[in-house]
C-alpha cells in the first residue's frame, strides 16, 4: 500500500488556505460551545419532562383512588401500576440518552483527530458501541462523512458505516466479511503484500496515519484518503484494526490545480510576511524582476525591491487600514536595476485575534503599457502642436458631414471658434454657388469613389465678409479599411487670388504696353505728316469746299492723334509729381469739372466727405483724371437708360487708407463683364463711343500710387466702383518717394490748338535761317521741308547720321532737328542722342539749336538728359505751327551765314 504521508512544510497553494483554516478552527471551537450547551441544556429538558410524567402519573392516582376503590372490580392496583409504569418509561428514556451522549462525546473526539488523533480506547469503545447498538445508534454512525471501517488482521471487514458503503457502492451485506483488498487496492496491484509487510511495525507501534493512493475495484476510480489507523486490543489480544479515512481526492485536484494555476500564471504572485520576507513566489515574478532562480528572489527582502521606501510605508498602511490595495501603481526595482512599473492588489490576511500573519497579492507588469502611454501621448502632442502650428485650417468630418475636429486656426482665418463649428453640418456658410461642388466631392470620398479631392470654394466669414478657400481632402479609414469620414486641410487664397489677378492683368497691360508704344510710334511718323499737309494745303487753298474738306481731314488726324497720345499714356503713364493731397478736394475739383454736363445731364450729384480723412501723397492730375473718368463712366451708363439719374460720392477711412466710392442708378454691372472691366480696348459702349481705354488707365493710375480699384454691381441695382489708396502715413512706412527722377521736366503732349497768327508771328521772326533736318522718315522730312520753307527758313535734309555730319561739316545750322531713333544708325534706342553730341563736337563753341523729335514717350531718366542747355523736345505727331513756335521761342537772335 502507499503509506505516503503528508510531506513536511507547507505545500504550494496550503498559504491560500491557510486563512480558511484558521477561520474554520475558531468556527469550529464556536459550535462545539454552542453544542455543549444545547446538550445540556436538553439533559434539562428531559429531566423537567421526566419530572412533570411522573409528576402528573401521581397526580392522576391520587385523584382517582378514591373512585378507583368504589367500582365494584377491585381495581385498587391500577393507579400504583401506572405510576410504577412511568418511573420504568424513565428509567429508560434516562440511560438511552446517558448512553447517546456517550457515543456523541466519542465520535465528536474522533473527528478532532487532526489536533491530537483519536486513541486505541476511544476506537475500541466506538466500535464495542456499533457491535452491541440496536439499530437507532447505526443510523448515528452512518451520518458520519468519514469513512468508518473495522478489519480483522487477515483484512476482513467487520463494520463499517454508510460514507464507506456509499463509497463501494455496495450494500453492507456483499461486503461485510469480505477482504478489504477486495474492494480497494494499491494503484501499483500491490496493496495486499504492502499492506503485510508494514503489519509488524503497525503492532508495534499500534497507531499509523498517513495519505494513501488508491483504486476502486469497481469502476477503477483512483482516490487520495487521509487515514488514522489503530490496532484494537483488548484484554492483551489484538482484535483487529479500526480505520477512519477522509476523502481528500477533491482536495488534492484542487490544489494540483491551484499549484498549476500558480506556476502558470502571467501576474506576479506573492506572499510575505508583514517585515518583508518573501514566502512564496510564482516563477513570472521571478521573471519580471529579472532573477536568475526562485531561490535568488526569496532572499531579498520586498521592501529592499520599492525604488522609493516611502511608498512601501504607504502600501502596509493602506493594507493596515483598509485590509486590501486594489491596482495601486508601484514602481520595483528589477535585478539590474531599471524599473518595473507594476499594478499591486494585495489583502492582508489576519488570525482570529487581529494580527497580522501575512500580506498575499498579485503584481501585474506595466511598464510596457506605461511606456507606450508616454510615447503615444508626446506623439499626440506633436501632432497637436504640428496641426496647431500649421498654416492651412485642418478639419475632420464624419460620414454624415459633421465637424468632429477643427484646428485652432479657425479663429484666425474665419474668425469662429472650435467650438461653435463642432457637430455643425458641411456647407453650412459656404456660398449657395459653391455648396453643390463641395457635397459632390464629399460624397465620393465617402463612397470609395475618390481618394484625394482639391476645390476652391468660398466661405463667409464672422464678420460677414466673403473669402475664397482652397481644400486638399482625402477618406479617413479605420483599422479594418472602412472610410470613417474625410480629413481636409483649407487654406485662405484670397489675397492669393487677388494678387495673382493684378499679376495677370500687370502681364497684360505690360504686354499690351508694348504693342501699343510699338503701334503708337508707327502711327505717329504718318499723322504727323496727315496733320502737317492739311494744314499746308488748308492755308493755301482759296476754296471754301476745299477748305472745309482739309478741316475735316484736319480734325480727324487730331482724333487720331488723341487716340494715339492716350495709348501711349496707358503703355507708359508719366511719372507723377507726387505731392501730399487731401482727396476731398480732388475728388471736389474733378466735380467741378464735369459740373456743367452732368446738370445738363439731370444727373444729381452727392458728395460726403467726412472730417478727419487722412491726406495721400499722389500726382493731383492724374487723380483728378482718374476721378473724371469714373464720374464720365456712371454719367454715361444714366444716360444710356434714363434721361436723370443719381451719383453718390463718398469718402471714407478704411484701415490704413483712404477710400473713395462712386455709386449710380444705373442697371449695373452684368457678371460676365466684370472680369474683363479693367482690361484695355474693352468696352461696352456702341462703336464709336469710346476707345476702351479709360478705365484701364484708371488702374494703371491706381496702381502707380499703390492703390486699387475694386468694382461690383449692386443687388438693389447700379454700380460701385471704390478707389483705395493708402494714406500718407502707411505710403510714408512703405518708403514711397514723394519725387520721382526727372520731375518738374515736362513733355508738351497734348496737340494744343494754337492760333494761326502765333505762327505767323514767329515765321516773320524765322526768315533766312537755316534748319538742318535728320528723319528716316522721307513723309516727315518733306512735310518739314515744305512748312518752313514756306516761311522763309532754308531747310537741308539728311536720312542717317553720317549724311547730317557731312552737312554739317559744310555749313553752320541755326537749329537741328533730329528723329530721336534713326533706322540707319543701329538699334540703339540713343541714336538721336548719339547724332546730337557728335555735332555738338563738330560745331565747338557755336553749338545749334537741337530739337529732338519723338513719336514715344520718353522715359524720365532719359528726358532730364535730352532738356539740358540748348536742347528741345516734340512730340509726334506736331503741326508746322507748333514747330514755327518752338523754334521762334528759342532763336531770338538773327540767323548765322554759312562758312566761307
Amino acid at each position: 500500500m502507499d503509506t505516503r504521508a503528508t510531506p513536511h512544510g507547507v505545500p504550494p497553494g496550503r498559504h491560500q488556505l491557510g486563512s480558511e483554516e484558521s477561520g474554520r478552527d475558531a468556527a469550529s471551537t464556536s459550535a462545539r460551545s454552542q453544542i455543549e450547551q444545547l446538550g445540556r441544556r436538553e439533559g434539562q429538558l428531559w429531566r423537567a419532562a421526566l419530572f412533570l410524567l411522573i409528576l402528573l402519573a401521581g397526580t392522576l392516582a391520587w385523584f382517582a383512588w378514591e373512585k378507583v376503590r368504589s367500582l365494584p372490580q377491585h381495581l385498587e392496583a391500577l393507579p400504583v401500576g401506572l405510576v410504577a409504569l412511568v418511573l420504568l418509561f424513565a428509567a429508560y428514556v434516562w440511560s438511552k440518552t446517558r448512553e447517546m451522549a456517550e457515543l456523541r462525546e466519542l465520535v465528536r473526539g474522533i473527528e478532532q483527530r487532526v489536533a491530537a488523533p483519536p486513541s486505541e480506547k476511544q476506537l475500541e469503545q466506538l466500535f464495542a458501541l456499533i457491535s452491541r447498538s440496536q439499530q437507532g445508534y447505526r443510523d448515528l454512525i452512518d451520518t458520519f462523512e468519514d469513512l468508518l471501517v473495522a478489519v480483522s488482521l487477515e483484512g476482513e471487514i467487520r463494520a463499517a458505516n454508510r460514507s464507506f458503503a456509499d463509497l463501494l457502492d455496495l450494500p453492507f451485506s456483499e461486503f461485510i466479511g469480505h477482504r478489504l483488498d477486495e474492494f480497494l487496492d494499491a494503484t501499483e496491484g500491490s496493496g495486499r503484500a504492502a499492506a503485510l509487510k508494514a503489519l509488524p511495525q503497525l503492532l508495534d507501534r499500534r497507531y499509523w496515519s498517513g495519505v494513501l493512493r488508491l483504486r476502486l475495484s469497481r469502476g477503477g476510480a483512483v482516490h487520495f484518503f487521509d487515514c488514522v489507523l489503530h490496532v484494537m486490543v483488548k484484554e492483551g489480544d489484538v482484535l483487529g484494526l479500526s480505520v477512519l479515512a477522509r476523502d481528500i481526492t477533491q482536495q488534492r485536484e484542487n490544489e494540483a490545480r491551484f499549484t498549476e494555476l500558480f506556476e502558470t500564471l502571467q501576474e506576479g504572485v506573492y506572499f510575505t510576511t508583514p517585515e518583508g520576507q518573501l514566502l512564496e513566489a510564482n516563477p513570472a515574478l521571478v521573471r519580471m524582476l529579472g532573477y536568475e532562480s526562485k531561490e535568488e528572489l526569496m532572499g531579498v527582502n520586498i521592501n529592499d525591491l520599492y525604488l522609493d521606501r516611502a511608498e512601501r510605508v504607504a502600501v502596509k498602511e493602506e493594507l493596515e487600514q483598509q485590509g486590501r490595495v486594489y491596482g495601486r501603481e508601484i514602481a520595483l526595482r528589477r535585478k539590474d536595476g531599471t524599473p518595473a512599473v507594476c499594478l499591486d492588489t494585495s489583502n492582508a490576511i489576519r488570525d482570529a485575534s487581529g494580527r497580522v500573519l501575512r500580506y498575499q497579492g498579485t503584481l501585474v507588469d506595466v511598464t510596457q503599457p506605461r511606456q507606450m502611454e508616454k510615447r503615444l501621448h508626446q506623439e499626440r502632442e506633436f501632432a497637436r502642436r504640428l496641426v496647431e502650428s500649421f498654416p492651412d485650417l485642418i478639419v475632420v468630418l464624419d460620414t454624415q458631414g459633421r465637424y468632429t475636429y477643427v484646428s485652432p486656426r479657425i479663429t484666425e482665418v474665419l474668425g469662429y471658434t472650435p467650438e461653435e463649428l463642432l457637430g455643425r453640418g458641411l456647407g453650412e456658410r459656404t456660398h449657395p454657388d459653391h455648396q453643390a461642388a463641395m457635397s459632390e466631392p464629399f460624397r465620393n470620398l465617402i463612397s470609395g469613389k475618390q481618394t484625394n479631392a482639391i476645390l476652391e470654394y468660398r466661405t463667409r466669414h464672422k464678420n460677414g465678409d466673403w473669402r475664397l478657400f482652397r481644400a486638399s481632402a482625402s477618406p479617413m479609414y479605420d483599422a479594418e479599411g472602412k472610410t470613417t469620414g474625410v480629413i481636409a486641410s483649407s487654406r485662405d487664397i484670397t489675397e492669393v487670388k487677388r494678387l495673382e489677378q493684378q499679376v495677370i492683368q500687370t502681364e497684360k497691360l505690360a504686354a499690351m504696353g508694348q504693342m501699343i508704344a510699338g503701334v503708337a510710334h508707327e502711327l505717329n511718323n504718318p499723322l504727323t505728316a496727315i496733320l502737317g499737309v492739311s494744314e499746308l494745303l488748308r492755308e493755301r487753298t482759296t476754296d471754301d469746299t476745299t477748305r472745309r474738306q482739309l478741316d475735316l481731314a484736319h480734325r480727324q488726324a487730331r482724333r487720331a492723334a488723341h487716340i494715339v497720345q492716350s495709348l501711349l499714356a496707358f503703355s507708359r503713364p508719366p511719372t507723377p509729381r507726387k505731392a501730399t493731397l487731401h482727396l476731398g478736394d480732388v475728388v471736389q475739383r474733378a466735380l467741378q469739372l464735369h459740373e456743367h454736363s452732368l446738370r445738363a445731364n439731370g444727373i444729381t450729384v452727392s458728395l460726403v466727405s467726412p472730417v478727419g480723412i487722412p491726406p495721400v501723397v499722389g500726382d493731383a492730375s492724374q487723380l483728378t483724371q482718374l476721378f473724371l473718368n469714373l464720374v464720365t463712366n456712371a454719367e454715361q451708363a444714366i444716360r444710356e437708360v434714363r434721361e436723370h439719374g443719381t451719383l453718390q460720392v463718398r469718402l471714407e477711412r478704411r484701415g490704413d487708407g483712404v477710400a473713395v466710392s462712386f455709386q449710380d442708378d444705373c442697371p449695373g454691372i452684368r457678371a460676365e463683364v466684370l472680369p474683363r472691366l479693367f482690361d484695355p480696348f474693352f468696352t461696352t459702349k456702341r462703336p464709336g463711343g469710346g476707345t476702351g481705354l479709360g478705365l484701364s488707365i484708371c488702374m494703371a493710375i491706381a496702381r502707380e500710387h499703390g492703390g486699387d480699384i475694386e468694382a461690383q454691381s449692386l443687388p438693389e441695382g447700379g454700380a460701385l466702383f471704390t478707389v483705395l489708396l493708402p494714406s500718407q502715413r502707411a505710403s510714408e512706412a512703405e518708403g514711397s518717394p514723394s519725387r520721382r527722377e526727372g520731375e518738374g521736366v515736362s513733355v508738351d503732349r497734348e496737340l494744343k490748338a494754337t492760333p494761326a497768327e502765333r505762327g505767323s508771328q514767329a515765321s516773320a521772326a524765322l526768315r533766312g535761317r537755316s534748319v538742318l533736318l535728320v528723319d528716316d522718315e522721307e513723309s516727315i522730312r518733306e512735310l518739314v521741308v515744305d512748312g518752313l520753307s514756306a516761311q522763309g527758313l532754308a531747310v537741308d535734309c539728311a536720312s542717317s547720321g553720317g549724311h547730317a555730319q557731312r552737312l554739317a561739316a559744310t555749313r553752320a545750322y541755326d537749329a537741328v532737328l533730329c528723329d530721336l531713333h534713326l533706322a540707319g544708325v543701329g538699334a540703339s534706342s540713343s541714336s538721336g542722342k548719339e547724332i546730337y553730341e557728335r555735332l555738338c563736337a563738330q560745331a565747338g563753341e557755336s553749338k545749334p539749336l537741337f530739337i529732338f523729335m519723338t513719336g514715344d514717350l520718353v522715359d524720365p531718366a532719359t528726358l532730364a538728359s535730352l532738356s539740358q542747355g540748348n536742347t528741345r523736345v516734340v512730340q509726334k505727331p506736331f503741326r508746322i505751327s507748333d514747330l514755327l513756335a518752338i523754334l521762334g521761342e528759342a532763336l531770338p537772335v538773327p540767323a548765322r551765314t554759312e562758312k566761307s
